[in-house]
């Protein structure tokens, strides 16, 4: 049995990691790489190794460093199954589409700029029709049941606490008289956060692929993160200002409108208006009302009650290009959360570049920036950004929350990890994480008695 890493190594974008067993290819995960535009394009354009020789895919969860490249390997002739659980088939119909329409705008933009070089144009990574289509190859099973990915290989689903459907991957392998369980954590949730459950326990496996986003940092727990919105919002209204949400349309939109919600019946906050402004976000969002076998117990008791978790008087969801545009002009104090939750793509670019030279409105990041990213520039303090291609002075005030991370901190992953036995467990594989957080998660683990940790490059094959 060989792996290959391919993606998330060394950093958080493009997971893919490529098992060979007996001659049959699995692929774990097939998410887009976000990076510099030039890299961006080549590295999600040129699969490193050809998709019709891939027999199976098996999808950790929806979000698009982890999807966003299915309708590419299908456009590039792959012809197998992509096994995922029900609620992450659901997300990825509307957000693969979504992703689909931002590869033919930005071939549009950058098409524009290579006429007037007299460059020939550049075809999208995909389209939206491409979408489509990858989504027929999807087959869609619940957490706990065993299902056949190759002859000699079964896995099973559990539930990872990360997003709706996100789950961790159990592949049971049968080579000859060998019998081994490789685990891919795929992005490991939270405990005690609200709408999902907490991560499952998984305990045995003799080789573990595993997540390592805040491998060297600690949340703010999720009362903590409350305190911070509450503040953020009352600081900026008493100057008038708008508060600039960037959020990832699945988990994070949904979690912040559920804290905003309880802020607002608790009246610890002013009556002042809402406004989730991402069809992806709105659409996402239906997707979570038709899924509550997600639900914590938490959840599961406000749905009893009758109360929406993500609908309130005060929370208005945008659809129509019009209405986002009009958001524009208000004279209000208001909160508006919108995508792409690193400010690469979507309709969160319009609302920097209208609100960051305000000195009166804050702009809050909520989530993991990237290196190379919009967010990331901004929230590492330059004073001058670029936003659809002209400067703009970053004269808001920038602020960050923790608290809401959709992601285990690296107490919780090492809490994750100390389930598995060192005696069997024979090598962890750290990915998805930028190099200093892998690190620091590597030597925690050795702390705890997991002798082989490995920090793969990536393309770096490993005999298993």
């Amino acid at each position: 049995m060989q792996l290959t890493i391919w993606g998330a190594a060394r950093t958080v974008t493009g997971s893919m990691h490529l098992l060979e067993i007996d001659g049959q290819r699995i692929l774990l995960d097939c998410g887009l790489f976000q990076g510099s535009r030039q890299l961006t394009y080549e590295r999600n354009l040129t699969f490193p190794f050809d998709p019709r020789s891939i027999d199976v895919v098996i999808l950790s969860h929806a979000h698009i460093d982890h999807s966003g490249n299915l309708p590419n390997l299908v456009k590039q002739g792959f012809a197998g199954s992509v096994w995922c659980t029900p609620a992450t088939r659901d997300l990825c119909v509307a957000m693969l589409q979504d992703s689909g329409h931002i590869q033919e705008q930005d071939a549009s933009y950058v098409n524009k700029k290579r006429t007037r070089q007299g460059l020939p144009p550049i075809e999208p990574l995909y389209t939206r029709r491409d979408a489509v289509q990858a989504v027929r190859k999807f087959v869609s099973i619940d957490y706990g049941r065993d299902f056949t990915v190759a002859p000699g290989v079964s896995a099973s689903f559990h539930d990872a606490g990360h997003i709706l459907g996100s789950a961790s991957v159990v592949l049971s392998i049968t080579e000859g008289t060998q019998q081994r369980r490789l685990v891919f954590s795929g992005d490991v949730g939270r405990h005690g956060m609200a709408i999902l459950r907490d991560p499952e326990v998984i305990s045995e496996a003799d080789f573990l692929i595993m997540e390592s986003t805040y491998g060297n940092r600690r949340h703010e727990s999720r009362e903590q993160a409350q305190q911070v919105l509450r503040r953020v919002i009352n600081e900026t209204h008493r100057h008038h200002g708008k508060v600039i949400i960037p959020a990832f349309a699945v988990g994070r939109t949904q979690e912040l409108v559920y804290a905003l919600q309880q802020l607002t019946i608790s009246q610890k906050i002013p009556d002042l208006s809402m406004y989730v402004d991402s069809p992806l976000a709105v659409n996402v969002t239906e997707v979570f009302r038709s899924h509550p076998e997600c639900y914590d117990a938490e959840m599961m008791e406000l749905i009893e009650q009758r109360n929406d978790p993500f609908g309130f008087r005060k929370m208005n969801y945008v659809r129509d290009v019009e209405d986002s545009k009009a958001l524009n002009f208000l004279r209000d104090s208001a909160v508006i959360i919108s995508a792409s939750g690193m400010c690469e793509s979507g309709r969160i670019l319009h609302h920097l570049k209208n609100n960051i030279e305000e000195p009166d409105n804050t702009i809050l990041f909520s989530g993991f920036q990237a290196e190379n990213t919009l967010g990331r520039r901004i929230l590492d303090g330059n004073r001058r950004v670029r936003i659809f291609g002209e400067e703009y002075d970053v004269r808001a005030k920038v602020e960050r929350i923790e608290g809401y991370s959709a992601h285990a901190d690296c107490d919780e992953l090492v809490a994750w990890a100390r389930h598995f036995d060192p005696k069997r467990l024979q090598h962890i594989f750290l990915v998805h994480g930028e190099l200093d957080s892998a690190e620091a998660l590597s030597n925690l683990l050795y702390r705890e008695g997991f002798a082989q940790v490995d920090i793969p490059e990536r393309g770096q094959v490993f005999t298993l």
